[in-house]
């Protein structure tokens, strides 16, 4: 098993390259927390095409996406990567860290506004946004809230809506925050899914290195959600829904949705981008919920569409 490395690195595999020039930052989050961040610069100041704002989602953390800040910069970007309050190598919110939580959504959309503040005179304009599945909960809630300022905005499956295998969800939710049991486990903590069972990617390699990166850094892992988790999940769907929070959303959007989905509600993708002024809305064949950890040939239908919303947003 590894440690984690040291505040001013991040964790390092051989096959796991992190972007060109990438360095570690640390904001303070709620309630003092440091909040851990990466910024790299684009491959050539004088001619960047500007910042691309990562948004992660659920249990990610920013080593997962060097492969994808890797690809950015090759397209002339500088990156903002963040690990989420709660997850990541950020502080976690309670004592046990294995507890997917948090308080309010409010929490992840205050965290990424006072970051990109912080670092407004190192991070390129303009900012496209590129977020996947929670992330892109909190990415359009910034957005439609006025926080968060982007010329364009990408969505990898994003959480909009939830699968829910029990009926009443919300009710119970609502029940399990009145009676105080808003940091209990809503799942029961299991072993960690095989390649063979999980629900996110067909692509073993991407799949493993995951595994591995937690395995070199343990600290990364994180586990199932909380109830408090949940009902600020449901708050936040409720709140971003309202048409006249979407009407807000001017910018060029691309929407990527996966078929083969067992995560995120789909009907959500097209609910919401029926709502909004200029975009594009994808399925993209046999990807699973990782859209951006598929294989390749699933992974080029989400960047041609990204490039498509680029041209279209004039970046």
């Amino acid at each position: 098993m590894g440690t984690a490395p040291p505040a001013n690195q991040f964790v390092l595999l051989n096959r796991n390259p992190a972007p060109e020039g990438a360095r570690v930052v640390w904001l303070e989050g709620p309630r003092q927390l440091k909040l851990r961040a990466l910024v790299a610069p684009p491959p050539d100041r004088a001619t960047a095409r500007g910042t691309v704002i990562v948004c992660p989602g659920r249990t990610e953390f920013i080593e997962k996406y060097f492969e994808v800040g890797r690809e950015l910069q090759a397209k002339g970007f500088g990156l903002l990567i963040l690990d989420w309050p709660g997850q990541g190598l950020s502080e976690r919110l309670l004592p046990n860290i294995l507890k997917g939580h948090i308080d309010r959504f409010e929490t992840f959309m205050n965290s990424l506004a006072n970051g990109l503040n912080k670092l407004e005179d190192v991070l390129p304009r303009p900012h496209v946004s590129l977020a996947h599945s929670m992330g892109g909960a909190i990415a359009l809630a910034a957005i439609a809230e006025g926080l968060v300022q982007v010329k364009a905005a990408a969505f990898c499956a994003p959480m909009w809506g939830l699968k829910s295998p029990v009926a009443g969800m919300k009710y119970i939710v609502w029940a399990m925050r009145t009676v105080g049991r808003q940091n209990d486990f809503a799942i029961k903590p299991g072993p960690r899914e095989s390649f063979e069972d999980n629900k996110v990617t067909h692509d073993r390699d991407r799949w493993q290195l995951t595994e591995d990166l937690v395995e070199a850094a343990p600290g990364l892992e994180l586990g199932p959600v909380t109830w408090g988790w949940l009902g600020a999940s449901l708050d936040i769907f409720k709140r971003f829904g309202k048409p006249e929070k979407l009407a807000r959303v001017t910018c060029p959007v691309f929407v990527a949705s996966a078929a083969e989905e067992a995560l995120v509600d789909n009907d959500s993708h097209q609910t919401i981008a029926d709502q909004l002024a200029d975009v594009e809305h994808i399925s993209v064949d046999g990807a699973r919920h990782e859209i951006l950890m598929e294989s390749d040939d699933k992974r080029a239908q989400f960047w041609a569409g990204f490039d498509r919303m680029l041209e279209r947003a004039g970046v």
